[in-house]
């Protein structure tokens, strides 16, 4: 599936409900499984990390569809590597976040 038709499918799937939520709650949302995640990356739980960042993928597109991004788009962003220094690995100092 392409980052296209993933947004498409998300879409499909809550769209409507997105909308009638709006950009800041859908972004509280989004806030909210990002903890759920931490909470997964400190135990170390394989299986709650795999549903963890797939819902945090999930709301981050809700988020980015309302607000008009489009996930092709904004991918194509690190297609020659690094966006801050053009690296493919980054080479970035390490107190400077990529």
């Amino acid at each position: 599936m392409t980052l296209r038709e993933f947004q498409e499918r998300i879409i499909a799937i809550y769209g409507v409900r997105d909308r009638r939520r709006g950009t800041d709650a859908t972004f509280r949302w989004l806030v909210e499984e990002v903890g759920e995640l931490a909470r997964a990356v400190r135990t170390g739980d394989a299986a709650s990390l795999d549903e963890e960042v797939s819902d945090v993928l999930a709301w981050s597109v809700s988020v980015a569809t309302l607000a008009g991004v489009d996930l092709e788009a904004a991918a194509a962003r690190y297609a020659s590597g690094c966006p801050r220094c053009g690296r493919i690995p980054c080479e970035c100092p390490l107190d400077v976040p990529a």
